[in-house]
């Protein structure tokens, strides 16, 4: 399965020809060529795009191809051609990825046991078919109505790991499975992080072309992607996010210090870290907080490192809050593994019907999984999520970020 990688490298000519081949020929994917059905949009491949790829698109780099690929378009202003450009690619990209998802999904015998897989499965089919039936945007008219379908799949979708998560325990307990025996069905496992890392790059390809349609946070912005990115504040918001969910929980949150390279900026998507590092530091406080109390807490560590001939940027997060069992140690990348009481669990999984993924309202533990997710994040761009535990003492979290360079990722 290809992902969202990088794309210029030594071996990335052919995906580099396959990807303008899809910018620059109209008739990839058109509707009326093609039929509408998810088995044989499930049997293509999927588009291997770069990080430099979406960034020069953004920039209107390849506005050279515009004349070429849309000669009936009206667009006029270089946004609006850009826009064109990305709704295009995403006309005939979505539809194969969401088959892939719905396909996968349809044909495991064991998730298709339960009704919120299927609730998803259908999610997938629903919007497949949505792309399938909307006009080709070249024009801006139908560029316009190609943005209002894709906001609206990106709100039908906000659901989809809560909802997950619910077909999991629905799962397990058809099984007959308790927590622990669930964490050691490899099959499952696999099945649900190849899961999450589609999603990330589905999630990330539209997420790029809303941003792209919106006014950007700040000019360092191209999309989603912040070209000086800063970990130190995005550390600073995720101290203030999780101490929030920990005080709501407990009364009180642990104080969080920030050491190391405060100053130092680099490309990358800042809701990627963001995550990582909020569910690192709840994590830490939770244990911090359960291990000695509200009154006697010891500070969390927040380390930055990086040298200009770093091959990736690293971040940790130690805590003093009495380490994990070895026994648990693979375990805690499972998904549904968690140590919170079941109680929490069920009041998450009975009464949030409504709750889009990573909402803060969810409480502090319970649904077990937080880490794995975590670690796809890191992972979807080469990086790295591990961690070190000393019992009795304590946790030390490494995020390894990598560079965006030109690897190709599969």
């Amino acid at each position: 399965m290809l992902q969202l990688g990088f794309l210029f490298s030594n071996c990335g000519h052919r995906l580099r020809r396959c990807f303008f081949s899809s910018l620059t020929d109209p008739s990839f994917g058109n509707p009326t060529e093609i039929s509408d059905d998810l088995s044989l949009y499930a049997n293509k491949q999927q588009t291997a795009i770069s990080l430099k790829t979406l960034l020069d698109t953004g920039k209107g780099k390849h506005l050279h191809l515009f004349d070429k690929m849309y000669k009936s378009s009206d667009a006029k202003s270089d946004d609006q051609k850009v826009q064109i450009q990305v709704a295009n690619f995403l006309h005939r990209e979505l539809p194969v990825r969401l088959a892939h998802r719905a396909i996968k999904l349809q044909s495991n015998s064991v998730m298709t046991k339960s009704k919120y897989v299927n609730q998803v499965c259908n999610w997938y089919k629903r919007s497949f078919e949505e792309l399938r039936n909307c006009p080709i945007p070249t024009s801006l008219e139908n560029e316009s109505k190609f943005y209002r379908l894709i906001e609206g799949i990106y709100d039908r979708h906000s659901g989809t790991l809560i909802n997950m998560a619910k077909g999991a325990h629905e799962i397990r307990s058809e099984l007959g499975q308790d927590i622990d025996g669930f964490s050691d069905y490899d099959e499952i496992q696999d099945h649900l992080n190849d899961f999450y890392m589609s999603r990330i790059g589905i999630r990330l390809l539209i997420g790029q072309y809303l941003a792209l349609k919106g006014v950007p946070m700040e000019s360092t912005y191209i999309g989603m992607v912040n070209s000086k990115t800063s970990p130190y504040e995005i550390a600073k918001q995720a101290i203030h996010d999780a101490s929030y969910i920990c005080s709501r929980t407990h009364g009180d949150a642990p104080d969080v210090t920030i050491h190391g390279r405060t100053d130092l900026t680099f490309p990358y998507v800042p809701s990627h870290i963001s995550y990582i590092l909020v569910e690192l530091v709840k994590n830490s406080m939770r244990a911090t907080v359960e291990s000695h109390g509200v009154d006697l807490m010891p500070n969390i560590k927040i380390i930055i490192a990086d040298g200009e001939k770093n091959e990736d940027v690293v971040i940790k997060v130690s805590d003093e809050g009495g380490g994990i069992p070895r026994s648990n140690m693979n375990r805690i990348w499972s998904y549904l593994f968690t140590t919170a009481d079941p109680s929490v669990l069920n009041a998450i999984l009975n009464n949030h019907d409504d709750v889009r993924d990573f909402d803060m309202q969810i409480p502090l533990a319970g649904l077990g999984y937080g880490l794995p997710i975590a670690r796809n994040y890191a992972r979807y761009f080469g990086g790295d999520l591990t961690i070190m535990s000393m019992e009795a003492y304590g946790t030390d979290s490494y995020i390894y970020l990598s560079r965006l360079n030109d690897r190709v990722l599969k």
